[in-house]
């Protein structure tokens, strides 16, 4: 408890260049970055597999990559290679790191979607793409958001090792802390993570309310309790 109190009351961390303010923008200007990479390339290659069936190695390769990718290996790497005079060390590995969940879960849930529903809107005169954007892709949205909130969540709390190469975020207060034994600055930095991290989750909640259908969210909660019933 003391070390919150030294660490949030003392004025020095709250204005400058090297004050919270400051590092929680960087914290946020990098994982939001490397989610919108990650999105642009994982939600149209996940929507485009699973509507054709095509391609599903690609799915089932990058889950196993999810689980396999040491990130600090993969940052060491790259600043080996691009340096450290730009973000990108540090862009990089958190894109590979965000792209498996948002990719793997598009394209669950695509596949997902109940084949009468596809059949029927096919039945109705819809063609491929319009079958995809105004059927396949709100029936899969909670899905697909659930790949985006488990990527974000990551990204957050990775970020952290962006201070390694030098640069700012959150990270920086827990690797200098632990650099100077200043355990306050190690503590508190952990704790603002925490948070950031849990006001994604909760933010992420607040977007699949308003996104998702509601009959598409009542369907869900009945498979999930008759699930929980079995």
């Amino acid at each position: 408890m003391n070390w919150l109190v030294d660490f949030f009351g003392d004025p020095a961390h709250w204005s400058g260049p090297y004050g919270i303010p400051v590092r929680l923008l960087e914290h946020l200007e990098f994982s939001a970055l490397a989610l919108f990479l990650a999105t642009l390339v994982a939600v149209p290659l996940g929507l485009l597999i699973g509507h054709t069936g095509r391609g599903h190695l690609v799915v089932v390769v990058s889950a196993n990559l999810a689980r396999a990718i040491p990130t600090l290996g993969v940052l060491v790497l790259f600043v080996l290679l691009l340096g450290t005079a730009s973000i990108w060390p540090v862009i990089i590995p958190l894109v590979l790191l965000a792209v498996p969940p948002i990719l793997v879960n598009t394209f669950e849930g695509i596949r997902g979607v109940d084949p009468e529903l596809r059949d029927a809107a096919y039945g109705m005169g819809l063609r491929g793409g319009q079958v995809l954007g105004q059927v396949l892709v709100p029936v899969a949205l909670p899905l697909i958001l659930l790949g985006l909130r488990l990527s974000a969540i990551q990204v957050v709390a990775t970020t952290t090792v962006a201070a390694y190469t030098g640069l700012g975020g959150l990270g920086r207060f827990v690797i200098d802390g632990f650099a100077t034994q200043d355990y306050a600055s190690v503590f508190g930095g952990s704790v603002l993570i925490v948070l950031f991290a849990l006001v994604v989750q909760v933010g992420f909640t607040l977007v699949q309310r308003v996104t998702v259908s509601p009959g598409v969210s009542r369907r869900l909660k009945v498979r999930d309790s008759g699930a929980t019933s079995r």
